[in-house]
């Protein structure tokens, strides 16, 4: 049993970055049942039909999503930038998952930006909101999770938009009865990112789930600089060598923020055999902006079974 209690600087005190108003204004958006949105009306519409519409523009698949149950669990890396800047590579890797069928759940491991908290915490709300609706939360696998030493803790989730920005892309691909687990993942030591991998396969059973490592790559880097970085970290992820990623973003000084989460989705792919990994779309904020100064990197990852569906 992995007891993990290592907590992050609190610095919750500079709620005015992500929130207006007051820090009790800010207490509204969090209650003991219901995480409601933090960031929409900035990082994507807070209205349903603006925010629908927008969703629309960035699906191009030749045919809707199936409905057949995946035949297997599969991983999906993803970024989680404002949608203006992410959207479409977002959905680029969506659409690739969808297209291998429906899973039972799925797991959301998003990266810290707060340091707040556990290194690998855990949701403690029923449900999570979106301007589209509200998508429950497997409270057993949470509960799972926590019987193997894992923590609930809410503050994690506090200021943390990495998970939330991936809901609509779930609710508007699956519907909103799909279940979620939402992670918040900071930096760990190797062995650490293994007990967890391991746990959540545990904890997930017989379940045929999409986990989903929520991240951006490169950061305010110039564009030439930033592909370049960001080929080399995915050629790492696609092999699958959770430990020659690790050194390539040390020593490179990588500004890749959801590196612990990709690192546990690696060893869960890995230990079951989601080799068959492929980059399915990548861009840099430069491809909309046309600065290319100073851009951040997106990129979607799959990672399935050999002639998987």
């Amino acid at each position: 049993m992995l007891r993990n209690t290592r907590k992050g600087v609190n610095i919750l005190a500079d709620r005015s970055r992500l929130m207006p108003g007051s820090s009790d204004c800010y207490n509204a958006f969090m209650n003991d049942d219901i995480r409601l949105p933090i960031v929409s009306g900035m990082f994507y519409p807070d209205q349903p039909d603006s925010l629908r519409n927008l969703l629309g523009t960035f699906v191009e698949m030749s045919e809707p999503p199936k409905k057949t149950r995946l035949s297997s669990s599969m991983g999906l890396v993803v970024p989680h930038a404002g949608y203006a800047y992410s959207g479409r590579i977002a959905a680029d890797g969506f659409a690739a998952a969808a297209h291998y069928g429906r899973p039972d759940v799925v797991v959301i491991l998003g990266a810290s930006h707060t340091g707040v908290g556990p290194w690998f915490a855990l949701s403690s709300q029923l449900a999570w909101q979106t301007p589209l609706g509200q998508s429950p939360v497997n409270v057993d696998v949470i509960a799972a999770l926590a019987n193997e030493g894992f923590m609930r803790d809410t503050a994690s989730f506090e200021r943390e938009h990495s998970i939330e920005v991936q809901l609509p892309f779930i609710q508007s691909t699956w519907g909103m009865e799909m279940p979620i687990v939402p992670i918040c993942v900071s930096s760990a030591r190797l062995t650490e990112v293994q007990d967890a991998a391991e746990a959540l396969s545990k904890a997930l059973g017989e379940s045929h789930a999409l986990i989903i490592a929520s991240s951006d790559f490169t950061h305010y880097e110039t564009d030439s600089h930033a592909r370049s970085a960001d080929a080399e970290a995915l050629d790492r992820i696609l092999t699958l060598d959770v430990p020659e990623f690790r050194q390539l973003c040390t020593e490179r000084h990588l500004t890749i923020c959801g590196t612990t989460a990709i690192e546990v989705l690696m060893s869960m792919a890995a230990s079951h055999q989601w080799d068959n990994t492929q980059t399915v779309s990548y861009a840099t904020s430069g491809d909309v902006t046309g600065d290319l100064s100073s851009v951040v990197g997106y990129a979607s990852v799959l990672m399935t079974k050999e002639n998987y569906g």
